[in-house]
């Protein structure tokens, strides 16, 4: 029996126990004996069966209430995002709850579960990975979700992102013209959107210039401080190390700047520093950090209008707004620093999807 096929009769039936039992189980009620509670958990193993918490939150009534779950909550970029998609459901009339993920697939699909058994009326995630089957299940069941900063490629939902592909060429044409020419980068993990994506936008920059990206200059990591400072550590054992280290996030980018200051050296006279994920304090590092800023409040506020209209019943179009380079003082530039691209169109480029 195929485990999508798998109801709670049949762990019942397979348990030798009722389908009540079955229910208490599966939501941890103590008044199971332990010998019901292994029958029970044997027979869902056996069968391979999920508890169908997608089924579970369709309804006709609302809450007013939507589920958010990011990726890293400690990652400022992530807490920025938070709230604004708080402040934007605030003015429709909804409460947000948050479930943080750190950067993990389990804890992901945990939030998500969760949040479905609180019946919200609709979900916004940034997913931690590509192959998520609750995230698939959820999807298939008609669950009001939009997909937030990454998203699940192949899945017919809404998805509200930035675009940094100009704001990468802008950085390497940048660097170029300060006459860096061994380039590094420190990539997210290729399983995520945002990952695999800025990867290949940096290697096609440097392409327009004619200069390689070697495998000894990617780094990879996971949109964790301490991978960032392990790819820098690596970076600079190397004969020819990078003439400019970019960090495709902003903690791998603290990660990568402790290693350089660990080993003595100094942003930008030893070597330089970049940052994907502009945030507030990058200005009152020493030096100021040079960073790809993303619109976040507005991702938040579109986020928000994305959801509403799917929970309503309307069919809302995906929404990608444009990154932007912020230049500064961290990859040996001259004098302050300013943004060198002009303010996005206010009018976000619209696909649909």
């Amino acid at each position: 029996m195929a485990p999508s096929s798998v109801g709670i009769k049949d762990v019942a039936a397979e348990a030798g126990v009722s389908v009540a039992t079955v229910s208490r189980v599966l939501n941890s009620h103590p008044s199971v004996s332990p010998a019901s509670r292994a029958r029970v958990l044997a027979a869902v193993e056996a069968l391979g069966y999920r508890p169908n918490a997608v089924a579970r939150s369709l309804r006709t009534d609302q809450t007013r209430t939507l589920g958010l779950v990011i990726s890293d909550v400690l990652n400022p970029y992530f807490t920025e995002l938070a709230r604004s998609v708080e402040e934007a459901a605030r003015a429709l009339g909804y409460s947000v709850i948050i479930g943080n993920a750190d950067e993990r697939p389990d804890l992901q699909d945990h939030h998500v579960r969760t949040l479905l058994d609180r019946r919200i009326d609709g979900l916004l995630v940034s997913p931690t990975d590509g192959g998520s089957p609750l995230m698939l299940d959820a999807a298939r069941a008609g669950t009001p979700m939009v997909f937030v900063d990454r998203w699940i490629p192949g899945l017919d939902i809404p998805v509200v992102r930035s675009d940094g592909r100009q704001a990468v060429r802008d950085l390497v044409a940048h660097l170029h013209g300060l006459g860096h020419r061994r380039l590094a980068i420190i990539a997210g993990p290729a399983a995520t959107t945002t990952g695999s994506e800025r990867v290949d936008a940096f290697r096609d920059a440097l392409r327009e210039h004619g200069i390689a990206l070697p495998d000894a200059y990617i780094g990879q990591g996971d949109f964790q401080a301490a991978s960032g400072r392990r790819a820098t550590e690596r970076f600079l054992a190397l004969p020819e190390p990078p003439d400019v280290v970019f960090a495709a996030d902003n903690l791998m980018a603290l990660g990568a700047l402790d290693a350089i200051r660990a080993h003595g050296l100094r942003v930008p006279h030893d070597i330089g520093l970049a940052a994907f994920d502009d945030i507030p304090w990058f200005v009152h590092t020493d030096p100021p950090i040079t960073a790809i800023a993303q619109p976040t409040g507005d991702l938040g506020r579109a986020a928000v209008a994305a959801l509403v209209d799917r929970i309503e019943g309307r069919s809302p179009r995906s929404v990608t707004l444009p990154a932007r380079l912020v230049v500064r003082r961290s990859c040996g530039e001259p004098g302050p620093g300013t943004d060198v691209t002009p303010s996005p169109d206010p009018s976000p480029e619209r696909s649909n999807r």
